[in-house]
């Protein structure tokens, strides 16, 4: 007599769980979700059980598409726009389509994408952001099941491959690079710092804590822009008209800064611009400054100082560590698959161009010292 075929209800009674939520874990139902308890009983008594799915649905899941599915909260800021060029590139070269799915920062269309994803069949998955927190077990779930990148701020605790970058750092650089200019009484504008956005509260803390330590932590005005900015469908000037708004209000009511930094280069294009308007002269009258080191930074007539951190290189980063993950290793050295979680971080540098230079009366006492020389 032959051995009795094991079926979804054997794993089931293993598992200590329905014959549905069986199915489910086992097809990749993303639609529906399990806790990481869940998931791992039905898998080990699968595995031990030696259950296997019916023919028909293994090899639909051996027929994925050459695809990666990229997640994105916006392209209207540049910064956005280049880590897509770098995960396109390098998706190319290696004969892969990518399906951009554009989340505008509504929990609603983001949760609609996760769904999908069972259906798109992908490759990988990359998210240029971090997940909202109330999605971060389920992108934790799905990377178990096809390799998930997440390009996120360090501070963020995820069990998942990622491209890290340190916001707190950028911050801290950007303040250091004012101070050394001799700049005491500074601006800072910022898109809403919600609870959703913490890489952003945090480039804005370290700032913050950069003129702490000088003594300096209540000459730093802080302006954020409204919540509902981010509720609304983002324009292509969304967070231009944040700098350029919140500068007018900035230097009305605050006549002794010498410098104003945006948490963005974008930002920082429209406090330019709204210096300009208000008969500023950059750098004479107001030092700013950026982040990102975006294409408009480098345009002569703008020569803005900003932040490099290697937006493209780390697209291409993304898509290398979803690309290694697929490789079948060749030669096995245990019988033990290894577990890998691959975190990349670049060192960003400070790219000094023509929109800071020392405040007025710190100009004042150089001149008076080189004359005594």
């Amino acid at each position: 007599m032959g051995k009795k075929k094991v079926t979804s209800s054997d794993v089931a009674a293993r598992a200590g769980v329905s014959q549905a939520t069986v199915s489910m874990v086992l097809n990749k139902k993303y639609n529906v979700s399990f806790s990481k308890e869940v998931i791992r009983k039905v898998l080990e008594a699968a595995d031990e059980l030696g259950y296997e799915l019916p023919r028909r649905r293994r090899q639909k899941e051996e027929r994925r598409e050459n695809m990666l599915v990229v997640i994105s909260p916006n392209l209207t800021n540049p910064y956005y726009v280049m880590l897509l060029q770098g995960i396109e590139s390098r998706a190319a070269d290696q004969g892969f389509g990518i399906f951009v799915c554009n989340t505008q920062r509504d929990l609603k269309l983001e949760e609609r994408y996760l769904k999908m994803i069972a259906s798109l069949n992908p490759q990988g998955v990359i998210y240029m952001c971090n997940p909202s927190s109330c999605f971060m077990e389920r992108v934790e779930d799905l990377s178990k099941q096809i390799p998930v990148v997440v390009i996120n701020n360090q501070n963020e605790k995820l069990s998942v491959d990622a491209v890290v970058l340190d916001n707190s750092k950028l911050g801290r650089m950007m303040a250091r690079h004012l101070l050394e200019l001799g700049h005491r009484d500074v601006g800072y504008i910022a898109p809403p710092l919600t609870v959703r956005q913490k890489q952003r509260s945090r480039r804005v803390e370290g700032f913050l804590k950069e003129f702490e330590s000088e003594g300096l932590r209540d000459h730093v005005v802080i302006r954020a822009a409204d919540e509902q900015i981010d509720k609304d469908v983002p324009g292509i000037d969304s967070e231009y008209r944040i700098g350029y708004d919140l500068t007018k209000e900035l230097i009305k009511d605050h006549p002794e800064l010498t410098a104003i930094a945006g948490l963005n280069d974008m930002i920082a294009f429209g406090i330019m611009d709204a210096l300009r308007d208000e008969k500023y002269r950059v750098p004479a009258d107001m030092s700013v400054m950026g982040c990102d080191n975006t294409l408009f930074a480098k345009v002569k007539e703008v020569s803005l100082t900003t932040i490099e951190h290697f937006v493209i290189y780390k697209g291409m980063d993304a898509c290398d560590i979803i690309l290694k993950k697929m490789k079948p290793r060749v030669k096995k050295y245990t019988e033990i698959e290894p577990v890998s979680i691959y975190h990349v971080e670049y060192e960003p540098r400070v790219v000094v161009r023509g929109t800071t230079t020392h405040p007025r009366t710190e100009k004042r006492k150089i001149n008076k010292n080189n004359k005594k020389y």
